[in-house]
């Protein structure tokens, strides 16, 4: 048969100029043999020959490879949860068999759900509630459901394979899992049989070979298993090569995923580690700007080595090309691809928005310190269970782990398994090798913390400087703490430029928002705020206390509600005193007539909100997730759409 081609064009105008310049070229052509060469013998005219003979030439996908569907639990609100929900020590991370997870005591396990489109590693954000071998999922029909999980792949959980994102509406991108993970329907799993082959298997899928084939096998949204175990598997020759580049890729990725607060392997922020370090923010911005740039560059270059590695083994020169563009680069430093489709290239708004969100990141790792989640002294989170204090923090920030074989007095490494407690001595295998892991606590001898968390969880964002635990006043003492103070000035006005706002006013409007889109409407830091915003205090989840909430009312709300009392009263004097000037008794009323709005506000907040809450003593439990917590507090905190109510 002769065959047109007009899928593209969007308007009959369009289409008519498509069949135009098709007439005016030599026409497909191709017939029902040329189709079975395919499997499922789509009708695929415009295949190259040489596509075609691939297909015929090379063993199937599936024979290296097991293509298959990830797990459906029925109940996701139930089972699943963004890592960072739930106390960390119940999180069972890296464990290699389903036996081991079954004795851990964990109850939540990596899962994987596919997510944005990214290549190589990442996209690791959510738990499965797996305690006890699944029972819960393996048996949820005698708890009443009309319909089960499905597809638990129990002979390949926890152990490493290949995923992607089964919805898409562009290219895939394919990505490798260690060990220790369970995979969602969202996301499938491709297990390689031959773990020597599981970089070139990844390096394939990545490859315009795949995007070719696959756009031959599937020209839908879902990308489905069965797809992929057709593609044409011609990667034996190209072993070493392929390996080499595809492990660059790889680590290239994981360490840009990591650099980031939402990564359960964040170890500390990018513009504090010493390597980035000038004396100046700028100075350091521009040198970690220089080298993201860096990253980007050589991951540009390995996958385009990547792809002409096997555009070569498939000789498929002639119609395919190696070039990757910028925007899909899918480095979360490289902002042609984090901000692709927002902004013109050429406008320079790319280079900014980078900038200013490099600065909100800095803000939101500070409050982080804050709190107690992250500390300056010890890398990786800290305060990250359920009810945990400043005395836990000190402990924890104070205390070394020294690993040492059996038969050997002298450390052999420093670890830092934070589950253990002082004193306390256990043994681990690993190669093979026993070892010893004693804790002890570093005592007077270790200097204090840099910069200390807060005692109370409790941190007031207002609109003026009422308390000495004031947020903003507590970010510039962080400012100062990291990058000293001989030009403090000078790197505050640099925030304040990238953010184009003033600190506070950045607090007030932007921050939480800010940090509800970085969490995914599933924020750890809670905002109690009156209706119109006069009283604000943030609480950081994981220490919240039954107590907590009265802490915010009789510390701070009423406190700051005698203070705009005490205020009032001051500006009285001011608009009848002979002494003060017109202005200055005019600027008083109106400041007055303000106060007085607030005072009402929080005197309703008070007796309507926070005082009945108070008496509650509300408990929370972190594996019940966000959702069902943030909604037991009601109008006391921050209404999110898609959260609240």
């Amino acid at each position: 048969g002769s065959y047109l081609r007009l899928v593209d064009g969007n308007s009959e105008t369009e289409k008519e100029a498509a069949l135009r310049n098709a007439l005016a070229s030599p026409l497909y052509r191709a017939s029902a043999t040329d189709f079975k060469k395919i499997p499922g013998a789509p009708i695929a005219y415009w295949v190259s020959e040489q596509l075609r003979n691939a297909f015929s030439k090379y063993l199937p996908l599936s024979e290296v490879a097991d293509p298959r569907k990830g797990m459906v639990t029925a109940d996701n609100p139930r089972f699943i949860r963004a890592w960072f929900e739930v106390d960390v020590d119940n999180i069972g991370i890296g464990l290699h068999t389903r036996e081991e997870a079954g004795t851990s005591d964990k109850k939540w396990f990596p899962y994987m759900k596919g997510g944005t489109f990214r290549r190589w590693s990442g996209n690791k954000e959510f738990v499965v509630n797996w305690a006890r071998d699944g029972y819960e999922l393996l048996n949820m029909q005698s708890e009443g459901y009309k319909v089960g999980s499905t597809n638990h792949n129990l002979e390949y959980i926890f152990k490493p394979a290949i995923t992607w994102t089964k919805v898409t509406s562009s290219d895939s991108g394919f990505r490798i899992n260690e060990h220790g993970f369970l995979y969602d329907d969202a996301s499938g799993l491709c297990p390689v049989k031959n773990q020597d082959l599981e970089y070139v298997v990844l390096g394939l899928l990545n490859s315009p070979i795949t995007v070719h084939a696959l756009r031959v096998l599937n020209p839908t949204l879902n990308l489905n298993p069965g797809n992929l175990c057709d593609i044409p598997f011609n990667g034996n020759q190209v072993v070493s090569r392929a390996t080499s580049t595809v492990i660059g890729t790889v680590k290239l990725s994981r360490t840009d995923w990591d650099a980031y607060e939402t990564s359960w392997d964040f170890t500390t922020l990018p513009l504090l580690r010493p390597e980035h370090r000038q004396a100046t923010l700028a100075a350091t911005y521009a040198h970690l700007r220089r080298h993201w740039q860096a990253m980007t560059d050589e991951m540009q270059r390995l996958e385009e080595e990547n792809n002409r590695i096997f555009i070569d083994a498939y000789g498929l020169q002639d119609e395919l090309t190696p070039d990757v563009p910028l925007q899909e680069i899918t480095l979360t430093c490289n902002p042609h691809y984090r901000y692709s489709g927002q902004w013109s290239v050429d406008s320079g708004q790319l280079e900014q928005r980078l900038l200013a969100d490099t600065m909100r990141e800095f803000i939101s790792y500070a409050v982080g310190c804050m709190f107690g989640r992250y500390s300056l002294d010890k890398p990786g989170l800290i305060l990250a269970n359920v009810g945990e204090t400043v005395e836990d923090y000190d402990r924890i920030v104070r205390t070394r782990y020294i690993v040492s074989s059996g038969a050997a007095d002298s450390p052999l490494s420093v670890a830092d398994p934070q589950d253990f407690a002082l004193g306390e001595a256990d043994s681990r295998f690993e190669g093979g090798t026993r070892y010893i892991v004693s804790v002890q606590s570093e005592g007077s001898s270790q200097p204090p913390s840099r910069f200390m968390p807060d005692r109370d969880n409790v941190i007031p964002l207002l609109d003026g400087e009422w308390f000495a635990d004031d947020i903003v006043d507590r970010f510039k003492r962080f400012l100062r703490v990291t990058f000293g103070e001989a030009h403090f000035t000078e790197n505050l006005a640099f925030i304040e430029q990238a953010l184009d706002r003033d600190l506070r006013s950045y607090f007030l409007r932007e921050f939480y928002d800010d940090h509800v889109k970085r969490y995914q409407k599933r924020p750890i830091y809670w905002l109690f705020s009156s209706p119109k915003g006069s009283f604000n205090a943030l609480i950081y989840m994981h220490r919240y206390r039954p107590d907590t909430v009265s802490v915010v009312l009789n510390e701070y709300l009423r406190n700051f509600h005698s203070k705009l009392e005490g205020h009032k009263r001051h500006l009285e004097q001011v608009s009848i005193s002979a002494s003060a000037t017109p202005r200055e008794r005019t600027a008083a009323l109106k400041e007055i007539d303000k106060l007085e709005k607030s005072i009402v506000e929080l005197t309703g907040y008070e007796n309507e909100v926070l005082y009945p809450l108070a008496t509650q003593q509300v408990a929370i439990d972190l594996d019940d997730g966000v959702k069902v917590n943030y909604v037991k507090f009601g109008k006391a905190l921050r209404k999110i759409v898609g959260v609240s109510g």
